[in-house]
């Protein structure tokens, strides 16, 4: 861990990572790939101590509210969100100047701002978005070795459930010859529906993305926990950015007829509308994350 002075937090579609690099040591991370350019080791996080400072300063220009989005590059609940609190006192200025929020992780620690997502989402609109990906325990420790697992996680969409806070599972990455299974994708698909979520992301179809630098990771990963399936990646997809499930129509469809019996939004465009839509519950009015 070290510490920074970021000159900026928010981006052009106002999202924010308060940290940079991780410690989940998730396999299959894409925020390792070397097009990201992090100078510093993965694990040794980057932390942006004036991250608070700097998004009141932007909240206070915004001419309009809209949706603060974070948790797209790098977990907002790591271990080290117990010290730093850099997430929690972001969701109070969040909270202090009108703002929705729409928070993703893997973490149970999200529960610990329960209280900030009450009140955000009675003024405007909290959405919390969890990644699922095996309903396997023994599996899931060694894909997400670091973060509590799929059972704790469905746990904590239930609560969120009964707190009337809106959720969104992101059903990403489903790993080619490891989790693409009828059981799995009917499993999480199973918790989905009980834990009443909003919607549900299958970012570029059911499979898996691979760059360079997330690439080697992974498949040192699998020799040591998967020996000779890195070997099968190759002869199947060579250095291809997209690695699709060869199971992906017949998952896909049962993923499609949940969804639609159970009224839950599917696919990137119409959940991203939904999570990019701020919301004024007292007067209705609705506005764009873009301002």
């Amino acid at each position: 861990m070290h510490e920074v002075q970021a000159r900026s937090i928010l981006s052009a579609q106002n999202g924010m990572n308060l940290y940079r690099g991780c410690t989940h040591g998730c396999i299959y991370c894409d925020s390792r790939s070397t097009c990201y350019q992090m100078n510093h080791a993965f694990e040794d996080v980057e932390v942006k101590v004036n991250a608070p400072q700097l998004l009141e300063q932007a909240l206070r220009r915004k001419r309009r509210r809209c949706m603060i989005g974070t948790g797209a590059m790098c977990d907002p609940y790591l271990p080290l969100e117990r010290e730093y609190r850099l997430t929690r006192r972001c969701l109070e200025i969040i909270e202090q100047y009108g703002f929705g929020a729409a928070v993703q992780t893997k973490s149970d620690l999200v529960l610990r701002d329960l209280d900030l997502f009450r009140r955000i989402n009675a003024r405007a609109k909290c959405v919390v978005q969890m990644t699922l990906t095996t309903c396997d325990t023994r599996l899931c420790r060694i894909v997400e070795p670091n973060v509590c697992d799929t059972s704790r996680r469905a746990e904590v969409l239930e609560i969120l459930r009964d707190e009337g806070i809106p959720t969104v599972v992101w059903l990403t990455p489903i790993l080619p010859f490891i989790n693409d299974t009828e059981e799995n994708i009917a499993g999480l698909m199973e918790i989905c529906v009980r834990a009443g979520v909003k919607g549900i992301i299958l970012f570029g179809g059911l499979g898996l993305t691979l760059r360079d630098g997330d690439r080697q990771y992974y498949y040192r990963k699998l020799d040591e926990h998967f020996p000779g399936l890195r070997q099968r990646y190759i002869r199947e997809y060579g250095n291809a950015y997209e690695l699709p499930s060869p199971h992906s129509a017949q998952l896909m469809e049962r993923i499609e007829r949940t969804c639609a019996a159970h009224g839950i939004l599917r696919g990137a465009t119409p959940v991203f509308d939904y999570l990019r839509t701020y919301e004024e519950p007292m007067s209705g009015v609705q506005l764009s994350l873009f301002d």
